[in-house]
């Protein structure tokens, strides 16, 4: 059986688990975020993508890591209120990971494999690397940290005109 997104599980911010097959038949952009970033900013454009696409099966799952320049220091709940707070965040937040390394969450660790950056690299680079799965848990796509929300936007609406 071929491995999708839909076969792993995550935490929201306050600790309860989520079992990603709930997200089945949408398209999703998966992104590693940081509370005191230079692309911070880059919130406001999630926020607007998701407001945008919502109704039609589009969800952003932010997932908070501290492992880039320790720019997400605080704890979940500090998180969690800095987004909504700064940018008015409605999308899910996730509990703060790791994406690199032996510690990596196993979802990362998957998305990195199915979709290498640069070169054929695993690594995440930095805060805000994307990654968009179609309807059907496989990843489409990976983004840059450069690459701004706004700039997904055909990407998205591709996938979510194609059928699972």
């Amino acid at each position: 059986m071929t491995t999708t997104l839909h076969d792993f599980e995550a935490q929201r911010l306050d600790g309860t688990p989520v079992a990603l097959k709930d997200y089945a038949g949408q398209v999703l952009l998966i992104v590693n975020t940081a509370s005191q970033c230079g692309f911070t900013p880059q919130f406001a454009g999630l926020e607007a993508l998701y407001r945008q696409y919502q109704g039609q099966g589009f969800a952003v799952l932010g997932f908070p890591s501290n492992q880039f320049g320790h720019q997400d220091p605080g704890s979940n709940a500090e998180i969690g209120a800095f987004c909504q707070k700064n940018y008015g965040v409605s999308f899910p937040m996730m509990a703060k990971v790791e994406v690199n390394g032996p510690g990596a969450l196993p979802l990362y660790q998957w998305l990195t494999q199915e979709k290498p950056g640069f070169l054929g690299s695993t690594a995440i680079k930095w805060n805000f690397t994307k990654f968009l799965v179609g309807r059907d848990g496989r990843v489409i796509r990976r983004y840059a940290p450069l690459d701004k929300p706004e700039s997904l936007a055909a990407d998205i609406e591709r996938a979510l005109a194609a059928t699972a």
